[in-house]
């Protein structure tokens, strides 16, 4: 499936400024380093495109949810240090986003030259998306580039707002890989098409479990979410998490995918504890038999079999949300047991950003998978079947 958008491969960058809005919003420990750049080498390929061409690079991103300038622990410092090193050349690093001294690094600018610019979100008109905000980060560039996947779903100001006051718009390498491969996953899959659905809550899902329920031959259902679907079907679930609003939503889910002929898979065994404190006492039950008070918190080993016989022959298999509290040890087996099985699959296997894309890396199998999207919230609303703020912002490829 190929982007009906202009992409970086489209447009002249030869000694232009070229403004790249990237999604560096990168994990930071205390000490503020960087504890996954994977966000940052995504967008290398569109940084080095610019590079290679002699543009003047100039770099934006929002990091974490700051209060306001002087919210420092998110300053985009690190991020500058750690960009040098993989790109093997000096980055400079702008004290802020727009204005003066943003305006001068850039004038001093030379070919080839690269500048990553302050938190955008230390400005409030970034999330408002502003107009003169837009207006500032614009003067800045001549060819504005997105390749932040991760924020695409987002009508921020440079994200939507400033392609209106840019002449010339584009999609960066890694923006337009997300939309080829999940856009591409939904609309024309080879089967059989495998959808696994987990994570905390079947309302977070609706739209995706509505779009996907439409187009592939089996339903996997783990995670916090499939005990609203358990508890649908009259059974007993203790104190797991249940959305009672959904219930009736879940057994129409079920009942509709079964009636076209999909395969709809719920654990049938599943690992409970007496509360979620860490070291509380474990035990593994099967789904009719969860004791009253306890927490389901993981699929048990009967599940991780199910599951990973019902993924054995697919061809395109689509992940999105963990099977349990995989983050506690105790907790993660389910979640790492499926990855292997994903992994292991001769198929075309996407991993839907966020939490899956952590699991996956935490069970090791980050290397084996197709393709992991770098935005959670952006796959999510692209499963769901919606046109991404960020991408309608974008001009149409020329016929």
């Amino acid at each position: 499936m190929n982007l009906k958008k202009q992409t970086i491969e489209d447009v002249n960058l030869r000694g232009k400024r070229v403004l790249i809005r990237a999604d560096f919003n990168v994990p930071l420990d205390d000490a503020l380093q960087i504890t996954d750049d994977t966000r940052i080498r995504s967008t290398l390929p569109t940084i080095n495109r610019a590079v290679d061409e002699g543009a003047r690079v100039i770099l934006c991103s929002h990091l974490g949810r700051p209060t306001g300038p002087s919210d420092l622990k998110f300053s985009l410092a690190p991020v500058a240090k750690r960009l040098q090193r993989l790109l093997g050349k000096d980055v400079a690093f702008a004290p802020d986003c727009i204005g003066s001294a943003a305006e001068a690094l850039v004038a001093r600018m030379k070919p080839g030259d690269v500048l990553l610019l302050e938190n955008l979100r230390f400005h409030a008109g970034e999330e408002n998306n502003d107009e003169a905000f837009s207006k500032s980060l614009a003067a800045l560039t001549d060819v504005y580039i997105n390749d932040a996947f991760g924020a695409a779903h987002r009508a921020h100001a440079s994200i939507v707002g400033v392609p209106k006051f840019v002449p010339v718009s584009a999609a960066g390498y890694l923006l337009k890989k997300e939309i080829e491969y999940l856009e591409g996953a939904v609309a024309n899959p080879m089967r059989p098409f495998v959808a696994i659905l987990g994570g905390a809550k079947v309302s977070g899902k609706i739209g995706v479990i509505e779009n996907l329920g439409k187009r592939v031959d089996k339903v996997i259902i783990g995670g916090g979410m499939a005990f609203t679907f358990i508890k649908a079907m009259g059974m007993e679930i203790g104190n797991s998490l249940v959305e009672d609003n959904m219930l009736d939503f879940a057994r129409g889910i079920q009942e509709h995918a079964m009636s076209r002929g999909v395969k709809f898979y719920l654990p049938v065994d599943c690992v409970v504890a007496a509360s979620r404190e860490p070291g509380a006492e474990t035990k593994l039950v099967p789904v009719q038999e969860i004791p009253k008070g306890w927490y389901g918190l993981d699929i048990g080993p009967a599940s991780v079999k199910l599951f990973s016989e019902a993924v054995q022959n697919a061809k395109t298999i689509l992940w999105n949300g963990p099977m349990g509290l995989f983050e506690t040890d105790a907790f993660s087996r389910g979640t790492f047991s499926l990855a292997h099985a994903v992994s292991n699959a001769y198929a075309l296997t996407i991993v839907g950003g966020g939490d899956t894309a952590l699991a996956v890396h935490r069970a090791g199998e980050s290397e084996s998978m197709s393709f992991i999207s770098t935005g959670g919230g952006a796959a999510l609303e692209l499963l769901e079947g919606k046109e991404l703020p960020g991408l309608a912002a974008l001009p149409a490829k020329d016929a």
